[in-house]
């Protein structure tokens, strides 16, 4: 989320669900060799460290890059042993653990946000830690900021983000660093990744990290944002489901369906890239549930410390838990970037927030909501699987295409009260194969990812 609404992000978002009044409520290469969108006027900067030989690149302590189809970083030798007290469960154990650190970084749009996202492998007993080190346009450096702590299972650590991290320029507001005050013209300039991998003492076993890296924008502060003209008319055969059918199942995770349309969005697109989970995995779901990959989606992408589902990164890190999905958090530029991606097949889900008013037939306003967009029609309108349906075969919407561009895109927005709030700015998942097509890479390529 954008710096003026992440203080409050957990209660927005129980209030977003307590405030629906006339449907079923949503809540919210080397390492020289840089993956970014060389546009001139684009915002956001993307840097990602996927290849062997970024692996072999950067600080290696304790660690060794892995070859083979997924290149990767994994535990070698352990460089010492730490205690890690969890937080959520006052559990202390000890754990050996090995890092690597990414060179540096110069973002070429010196930003006043960066959110980082990376996609591993962490069987039980194992987990990992990603932190932000950077440079100020002033500068000095930032302290190492920890963006996640997280294992893809709950068993050996609560997953979670880190409150209460400042310097006093800029703090960490659950999965973003932001700037603290924008308007003085501070920007970040340059960033290195720490990753740290953790295991059980004298075991074998160990994380395997195949992509790391963050996205930097400076998006302008704008409560309209320029229309796009339609260009696309293509809709894509992606599985349609409700968050609304789940309201009261494991209250634990986020007070039920109600609130899991991150999840729910993500499931979506997992399962359009061919992502299943076995019977063995959903064992553990109540079997009178209906699609209980939902339930499993929540649980496994609930952030301990927030207290929800919507954490982005760790909703990208749960795609990439699947076999031949990749996944990253970004932000695109207008509604002509998800036509690019909906041609060369690639779904996305987008984040935004809006009153009932400001978005026609969804029947519902929201201080934050993910869906997930699937096409356009022949008028350039948005087609959108809405998990905020009573029903999946009421999930399929379509939106008109200034309102769901403007609601996206925004960066400020007017509550239903009256007040000033923040928009996402264009946040953006996007999930697609380990080994895209041509076409899907050229796709991705143009709006910035790769």
């Amino acid at each position: 989320m954008s710096r003026a609404e992440q203080p409050s992000r957990r209660t927005v978002l129980a209030a977003a669900m307590a405030a629906a009044v006339t449907a079923p409520m949503a809540v919210a290469g080397p390492a020289a060799a840089v993956a970014a969108d060389t546009t001139p006027d684009r915002a956001v900067d993307n840097r990602a460290w996927t290849t062997h030989a970024d692996w072999r690149g950067g600080t290696a302590q304790g660690v060794r890059p892995v070859a083979g189809p997924r290149p990767g970083v994994a535990i070698a030798a352990p460089v010492g042993t730490a205690d890690y007290t969890d937080p959520h469960t006052g559990t202390t154990a000890a754990w050996e653990y090995a890092t690597w650190t990414s060179p540096v970084h110069r973002l070429r749009v010196p930003s006043t946000e960066a959110i980082a996202s990376w996609n591993a492998h962490t069987p039980a007993g194992t987990w990992l830690q990603v932190e932000l080190k950077g440079t100020y346009s002033d500068g000095t450096d930032t302290p190492w900021y920890v963006m996640g702590r997280w294992a893809a299972g709950d068993q050996d650590i609560r997953r979670t983000s880190v409150d209460d991290q400042t310097d006093g320029k800029s703090s960490i507001w659950t999965d973003t660093f932001a700037i603290d005050d924008a308007a003085t013209g501070l920007r970040l300039t340059s960033y290195r990744l720490r990753l740290t991998l953790y295991r059980k003492p004298g075991t074998r076993l160990t994380p395997t990290v195949w992509r790391l890296g963050a996205m930097g924008s400076d998006i302008p502060d704008r409560f309209t944002v320029p229309a796009s003209a339609p260009g696309l008319a293509r809709e894509l055969d992606v599985p349609r489901y409700s968050q609304e059918i789940h309201k009261g199942q494991y209250p634990e995770y986020d007070n039920g369906g109600e609130a899991w349309c991150s999840p729910t969005s993500s499931q979506m697109i997992i399962e359009y890239w061919g992502g299943r989970l076995t019977p063995e995995q959903l064992a553990w779901v109540d079997p009178s549930y209906a699609d209980p990959q939902i339930c499993h989606a929540a649980r496994f992408t609930y952030d301990h410390q927030y207290q929800g589902c919507g954490n982005w990164p760790f909703n990208a890190a749960y795609a990439g838990t699947f076999h031949g999905i990749q996944g990253v958090v970004t932000r695109l530029g207008s509604l002509t970037d998800l036509e690019t991606l909906i041609a060369a097949g690639v779904p996305a889900i987008t984040s935004q927030s809006f009153l009932a008013t400001e978005l026609t037939g969804a029947g519902y306003g929201t201080s934050g909501h993910l869906m997930t967009v699937i096409g356009f029609t022949a008028d350039g309108d948005v087609i959108a699987n809405d998990p905020a349906s009573p029903s999946d075969e009421a999930v399929r919407r379509v939106y008109r295409r200034r309102e769901f561009e403007n609601i996206w895109l925004r960066t400020k927005r007017y509550d239903a009260n009256g007040r000033v709030r923040s928009g996402t700015g264009g946040v953006c998942y996007l999930y697609f194969p380990v080994r895209p097509t041509p076409r899907q890479r050229r796709a991705l390529a143009a709006v910035g990812v790769a």
